[in-house]
């Protein structure tokens, strides 16, 4: 069964990331960039600061007041964007903009049951209304495929990683130095602080390594890909979680064994390899050698949750040597092209 912390923390990214994604498909479809949009946006920016203003209290106070408020700003302002798409147009484009306004207003009401449902059901709540908001999406746009640019999406996407990403980072930092500063432990932490950056600067190598945007030429590839960016965008996160986990181990603040702090990065980082493997990678490997690297790098990875202390160095010396494979496998590959190009032109 669900912890209460567990529905926290998924309220607090669900409510981030959904509302972030909206707004991208949103504004690659209908951004006129003119006085009225600007506006609307900075309504929405504005409810993304009261929403993380909100999140302690939520996880502290069991508190969703703010964190409802925030949410319910920047969802208000999506609702006006999309009346305002279906005052300006008609037939089956008006349909899908009210289905999108009336299934974002639905979903704002169910998320209610977050402030007055008991304590043992606001789980349920929120695995109904986070259900809910993902199906608005496939309802509105069972009729009319709303357009949306394939270049523009991948960007807005890549951008997040990065901001998840950079996020893990920070964390990990601000974990690293208050150790320090409070248990002069730099050498037991060094090895961590080590794996770790190698594991985010190999997870966002894989990332961008290649032009996703190609890939993205209908409806369908487009929402698979898109809700599937929710388990990188999770395990990317995870991964600085994991990190703070494994510094507070090491230095004694957090009693649990080397095994699980261990595995609080190494799961997180095997899960982002695949999932990136699944959404990306994949679709531009060549022959089964290629198709194995990132699944393979996955299981090494969680292997390496049992090298105790040396964990996170030799999950991070995995995927760096992961990344240099693929290198070393593309660079093959672009060779024999090129020689069989200079032979067939002979």
């Amino acid at each position: 069964m669900w912890t209460f912390p567990q529905v926290r923390g998924g309220v607090a990214s669900l409510a981030h990331g959904w509302a972030w994604m909206n707004f991208s498909w949103f504004a690659s479809a209908y951004d006129n960039d003119d006085v009225l949009y600007r506006v609307v946006t900075l309504v929405q920016i504005a409810g993304v600061l009261v929403l993380a203003a909100g999140v302690s209290k939520a996880f502290e106070n069991h508190d969703f007041v703010v964190v409802w408020l925030g949410y319910a700003i920047m969802r208000f302002a999506m609702i006006a964007q999309w009346l305002r798409v279906a005052r300006s147009t008609e037939g089956t484009e008006r349909t899908a903009a009210l289905r999108y306004a009336g299934g974002v207003l639905l979903c704002q009401i169910g998320w209610l049951g977050l402030l007055f449902a008991p304590e043992a059901g606001r789980p349920w709540v929120f695995l109904v209304v986070a259900v809910a908001e993902l199906c608005v999406p496939l309802f509105a746009e069972k009729d009319f495929t709303t357009s949306w640019h394939p270049h523009h999406i991948a960007e807005r996407y890549g951008l997040f990683t990065i901001i998840v990403l950079g996020e893990t980072i920070a964390a990990a930092t601000v974990a690293v130095k208050s150790a320090v500063d409070e248990h002069d432990a730099l050498g037991e932490l060094l090895p961590i602080a080590a794996g770790g950056l190698l594991i985010v600067f190999s997870a966002w190598w894989i990332y961008f390594v290649v032009p996703i945007h190609g890939h993205l030429r209908s409806n369908g590839q487009a929402f698979l890909w898109g809700y599937g960016h929710y388990l990188i965008f999770a395990s990317a996160a995870a991964i600085g979680a994991g990190l703070e986990v494994a510094v507070e181990q090491t230095v004694g603040t957090a009693h649990i064994s080397a095994l699980s702090a261990s595995a609080a990065v190494t799961l997180p980082t095997a899960l982002y390899f695949l999932a990136v493997w699944g959404l990306h990678s994949r679709h531009f490997k060549v022959g089964i050698a290629q198709q194995l690297v990132l699944p393979t790098t996955a299981l090494l990875v969680i292997l390496c949750t049992f090298l105790g202390d040396w964990a996170v160095l030799a999950a991070g010396i995995v995927c760096a040597l992961t990344v240099a494979v693929g290198v070393v496998m593309t660079t093959r590959m672009v060779t024999r092209e090129a020689a069989a190009g200079a032979a067939r032109s002979a």
